[in-house]
């Protein structure tokens, strides 16, 4: 039988979200059923609100979840009732050119449910805030969305689902990050403080965090930041010029942009060491253009890479950094700014804007 429950929707372009009632249906082949534990509130879910991602409307909100499956539709074999799992939204299709060349980090062809969730109140279709809306008691997600994972505190690892793991990912993954190298993050929100932890985590011996606000620069100084710098005041050589200044003159080896902007990505350009490597995980927005010269491009050399979801496989990362949580290595914990209920969204969002959370979190009891 279908459930109905009450899921967090936008109905319209920067009007308020609502609590309503949503439709779940049963799980068809391929499909699974998890009642939602947790869901962090990330800047994504607001972008879709304000239609930065797409306009179609309505949407589902949230994404970024833990929770244990209930049900689960014909020929699934990658969980069964009663797994915890994390939910995530790239699963791998196994079969494009990128899995077949054994990179399914880069897969080409993700997929989520066939089926869509809908409005109780007309039977309208929701359009699932990246194939997973989670602010919700129940969703409903492909097989290949959920990764089991040893149970724990749903509010805390349920944030690997999307920006933790996209910060560390960017540093660790796609940036490379080692022991002894420097880094330099640009923005400290929920990916970039997952880019700080990160580099601490794989041994970097700089880790230079780069923001306008003073609170944030300490929060990254408590999970691993070496040094900080408040580009407030500073135009783009300025902060050049300051992380130059802190890596002997050179720059720093990776420079990870977890802003996503023309500026910050040129001072991301400019800020690494000849033959480093920048990583831009900060999503722009589609007008944003950037203009660089074409010999500064070639004469530094390096890398210069997008980071897709931290490039990681949720199967190989998640069991990993939830087993590095346990132990005590990774602070994942200290990500949670705030546990709320799902109807405190909209104020969570307000708070996000602030500057005053690194993350709110929902919690579905």
């Amino acid at each position: 039988m279908p459930s109905t429950v009450k899921g967090v929707i936008s109905r319209s372009q920067g009007a308020p979200v609502e609590l309503v009632d949503i439709v779940i249906p049963d799980p068809g082949p391929g499909e699974v059923v998890v009642d939602v534990k947790s869901c962090g509130v990330c800047h994504t879910d607001f972008h879709y609100r304000e239609g930065g991602i797409s306009d179609e409307y309505p949407f589902l909100l949230g994404h970024e979840s833990a929770g244990v499956v209930s049900q689960v539709g014909e020929g699934v074999t990658h969980v069964e009732v009663g797994d915890f799992v994390i939910l995530n939204w790239r699963a791998i299709c196994g079969e494009c050119r990128a899995c077949r060349r054994g990179e399914p980090w880069y897969c080409f062809a993700t997929h989520n449910a066939a089926q869509k969730m809908t409005l109780a109140e007309d039977g309208t279709e929701l359009t699932a805030a990246l194939g997973i809306g989670s602010f919700a008691e129940k969703t409903l997600v492909a097989e290949g969305q959920c990764t089991k994972v040893p149970e724990s505190d749903p509010a805390v690892v349920g944030l690997l689902g999307c920006g933790v793991m996209a910060g560390i990912g960017a540093a660790v993954n796609t940036g490379g990050v080692t022991r002894g190298q420097s880094i330099a993050v640009i923005g400290v929100g929920g990916v970039g403080m997952g880019s700080v932890v990160g580099a601490r985590l794989a041994g970097a011996s700089r880790i230079i965090a780069i923001d306008r606000d003073d609170a944030k620069l300490e929060w990254a100084k408590e999970r691993g930041a070496t040094h900080t710098i408040n580009s407030a005041d500073l135009d783009e050589d300025g902060v050049v010029a300051a992380v130059q200044e802190l890596t002997g003159g050179f720059g720093a080896d990776v420079v990870v942009d977890a802003v996503g902007r023309p500026e910050t990505w040129r001072q991301a350009f400019y800020s690494r060491d000849l033959a480093g490597t920048v990583v831009l995980v900060g999503v722009p927005t589609p007008e944003m253009e950037l203009s660089v010269p074409l010999l500064d491009v070639f004469g530094r050399g390096g890398s210069l890479k997008s980071s897709w979801y931290g490039d990681c496989l949720p199967e190989r990362d998640f069991p990993m950094l939830v087993d590095l949580y346990e132990q005590g290595r990774l602070p994942l914990d200290s990500f949670v700014s705030e546990r709320i209920g799902i109807e405190d969204v909209e104020e969570a969002f307000a708070k996000m804007g602030r500057g005053e959370v690194l993350r709110s979190v929902v919690e579905i009891r």
